[in-house]
């Protein structure tokens, strides 16, 4: 995750420092190969948007015979992969070309260089921007709303741009010596359809239906190869998101694959599912959002631009996220719950995201006609809400518009 406005901290002397000094002098000596001649970096930044498996730093070109841009952000992969599992520098690295081969105005940082023997990026330097996340939890509504618009827009013209690139993508995964590779939700997502029944049974007391059950698995069809396949970041929780002069830039790519683009679009109905910043949406956001990326993606695929299609493939992906939600939340919030105790004052917000999710799903599903959906959310929310007790019983909004009353937003001209 590269996160510029998490707040640089330059090299000392601490064994952190080591890490982020290495990274600089491979970078220099890949710099160097490249271009023939010395390139001399200096005055790394840790960014702090690395993790344990990685650095992300950004470095001052000193010594630049070439041209180069007056920064570079760095990111090096600390570990090796997992024996039988995907590696995630190479999904970013073929990520980062593929972006980087496209025309016009990119959706991610430039790749001006990398190292599959070092597992090292070199990349363009977006500057000190803010990110969706910073707008969500800072304190201006319109920012926040005209950032989640500029994200919904940019998200349909990542997907608008990379479909039918499929190919090229796996190519530059081969190329690499790494197998293609489904989205890593597919398999979690099958897990939920097989084992949500039983788990909400044994902790909540909530009996599947056979029709819900039926109208769940129907949605697995999103798993696999349909027409409406494009890049997916997989990972566009807000601080992954770069608000910039030229609009949202998208980074972090380690789960990067093609998958169908429904299963992005259903971050409007359930907010940034998984990410530690699930809050809820403003009255008419989720609509505003959702025509904004539809504008960019019927240039794609006109049916989409048919409401009843679209919005019988978005409510297939919104229940395939909740109960994938549900699997991976419920643990938690059950734990998080028993902590809590019976303090009358607070809630878990896992718990309150859960019943939020359940209370779209059973709106929306009247909507669309799914019975046995219907009649499991309400029970779902029923429950719920008995866990919740006499604490808070609905999830918060963002910060940025607790304050404010906001108007239904317009969607784009």
């Amino acid at each position: 995750m590269i996160r510029p406005a998490a707040g640089p901290r330059p090299a000392d002397t601490t064994t952190t420092s080591l890490v982020v000094v290495r990274a600089l002098n491979l970078a220099e000596q890949l710099l160097t190969r490249r271009y023939g001649a010395t390139v001399t970096l200096a005055d790394p930044e840790d960014l702090g948007g690395g993790s344990a498996r990685s650095v992300v730093l950004r470095a001052r070109v000193a010594e630049n015979p070439f041209g180069l841009p007056r920064s570079l952000v760095i990111k090096h992969y600390q570990r090796d992969p997992t024996p039988g599992r995907a590696d995630r520098f190479r999904h970013e690295a073929a990520s980062c070309q593929l972006f980087t081969a496209l025309s016009g105005d990119r959706p991610s940082p430039e790749l001006v260089a990398h190292d599959p023997a070092n597992r090292l990026l070199v990349l363009e330097d977006l500057g000190r921007s803010s990110t969706l996340a910073d707008k969500l939890f800072g304190s201006d509504a319109a920012a926040a709303e005209r950032c989640l618009l500029t994200w919904a827009r940019a998200l349909g013209r990542l997907h608008a741009v990379t479909a039918g690139r499929e190919h090229d993508f796996d190519a530059l995964l081969r190329r690499m010596g790494e197998r293609s590779w489904r989205d890593p939700m597919a398999v979690e997502a099958r897990m939920a359809l097989a084992s949500v029944p039983e788990l909400v049974a044994a902790e909540l007391g909530v009996t599947v239906s056979a029709e819900a059950a039926r109208e769940a698995h129907a949605t697995a069809r999103l798993l696999g190869g349909t027409r409406y396949r494009a890049f997916s970041p997989s990972d566009t929780c807000p601080d992954n998101n770069l608000v910039t002069s030229r609009g949202v830039r998208f980074v972090d790519f380690e789960w990067g694959c093609f998958r169908d683009v429904m299963l992005d679009a259903a971050y409007t109905r359930v907010p940034f599912p998984g990410c530690e910043s699930s809050f809820a949406m403003p009255a008419g956001m989720p609509e505003a959002m959702l025509a904004a990326w539809r504008s960019e993606v019927v240039q794609v695929w006109p049916d989409l631009g048919e409401p009843a299609r679209l919005a019988a493939r978005l409510l297939d992906a919104q229940l395939l996220w909740v109960w994938l939600c549900t699997l991976q939340l419920l643990p938690k919030a059950l734990a998080e719950n028993a902590l809590i105790g019976r303090d009358a004052t607070r809630s878990p917000r896992s718990l309150l995201a859960l019943a939020h999710y359940w209370t779209l799903l059973a709106r929306d599903a009247a909507i669309g006609n799914r019975a046995g959906t219907v009649e499991l959310a309400e029970s779902m929310v029923t429950a719920l809400g008995k866990r919740l007790g006499d604490g808070p019983a609905e999830l918060p909004l963002f910060p940025a518009f607790r304050n404010r009353a906001l108007n239904t937003p317009k969607g784009p001209r």
